[in-house]
């Protein structure tokens, strides 16, 4: 039997009795990062990198049972040694490293190659067996450098706020929205941030993180007008959900745009009342999903979430691998 298998569950190492972001409540969940498409509530316990620990709490609640691992440290379950790598995809993202008689197994959770200067970078770790993402896995989603893309947020909002017009960014409020704050031109003007992001920023500032100034939109935007905070010149950064409420109405007339890899592939006639697209992913594009899989030197990998058929189809035929698709959608079938 393989170290890991594939249940209705997800993941699971059955040596160390132990699920690697859980579908469904289990007594023992390893989470590669805070987000919750894979850290799930009501675990009996869970495994994390020490960045992700008060980021679950804050999510989950402050009384669950969490066990915090620092990157390179291994935990023994059983036999079965675990250690997590950095993955790169936002604060406190690891990848899972299983290793039980001479097998070893990668779990990659969510991850881009490329450093942002904000998550620790990716590091390739050599495994037999590689479970990957795919979530934009297609040659046509290919990133331009963080840079450029940076140097274009601050031009708009420059000019946004040269005519009096007040600018909201959406993003994420973890990782996406931290890594806009990190370089966006102060200069310009206000940033100001939802409650959602005013909440993820103070506890990954408490595990070192460094987004810079920002205002506290908590309370509303209303009230730090009252208080003289100029928004005329801001600029608001918010998650989706956000643009459904009142909370953003105190702004009148805004300029919005959206950071998103799906921007890539989506015309502004599509956008559904957004101004502006930036190209801006936390995941790995087609060439780093590439590099990714190759630095394992893994025989055997296993592709899910996003455009996996592809991917692992590319794998196969260009790369010699025995790759195959492991479809999170199909558990959640099996399990209805």
């Amino acid at each position: 039997m393989a170290l890991v298998t594939y249940t209705p569950l997800g993941f699971y190492c059955a040596q160390a009795d132990l699920y690697i972001d859980p579908l469904r409540k289990v007594s023992k969940a390893l989470v590669t990062h805070a987000h919750s498409d894979h850290a799930r509530p009501g675990m009996q316990h869970y495994l994390c990198h020490v960045q992700s620990v008060n980021i679950l709490k804050l999510r989950l609640g402050q009384r669950i049972s969490v066990q915090a691992m620092a990157y390179g440290e291994s935990v023994w379950m059983n036999g079965v040694e675990i250690t997590l790598f950095p993955a790169g995809h936002v604060p406190g993202s690891a990848q899972v490293r299983l290793s039980f008689r001479g097998e070893v197994w990668v779990i990659s959770g969510d991850y881009k190659t490329v450093g942002d200067g904000l998550t620790p970078a990716f590091e390739a770790v050599r495994c037999h067996h590689f479970v990957t993402e795919s979530t934009f896995g297609m040659p046509i989603f290919q990133w331009r450098e963080q840079k450029t893309v940076f140097d274009d947020i601050n031009t708009w909002w420059q000019k946004n706020a040269a005519v009096g017009k007040p600018s909201v960014l959406l993003g994420y409020s973890l990782g996406k929205a931290q890594r806009i704050l990190k370089y966006l031109d102060r200069s310009i003007g206000t940033i100001i941030c939802h409650g959602a992001i005013n909440a993820s920023n103070i506890v990954l500032q408490e595990c070192g993180f460094d987004f810079g100034t920002w205002e506290d939109g908590s309370r509303g935007l209303a009230d730090l007008r009252d208080l003289g905070v100029k928004m005329d010149n801001c600029l608001v950064v918010c998650p989706p959900n956000a643009l459904r409420s009142a909370w953003i109405s105190p702004l009148g007339n805004y300029s919005l745009a959206n950071c998103s890899g799906w921007m890539a592939v989506s015309k502004s006639g599509d956008w559904g009342g957004i101004d502006k697209g930036f190209v801006l992913s936390d995941h790995a594009d087609w060439p780093q999903l590439i590099e990714a899989v190759l630095g394992t030197g893994a025989e055997n990998i296993y592709v899910t979430h996003g455009f996996s058929e592809i991917l692992a189809r590319y794998l196969r035929e260009a790369r010699g691998l025995n790759a195959v698709v492991v479809e999170q959608s199909m558990l959640e079938r099996k399990m209805e």
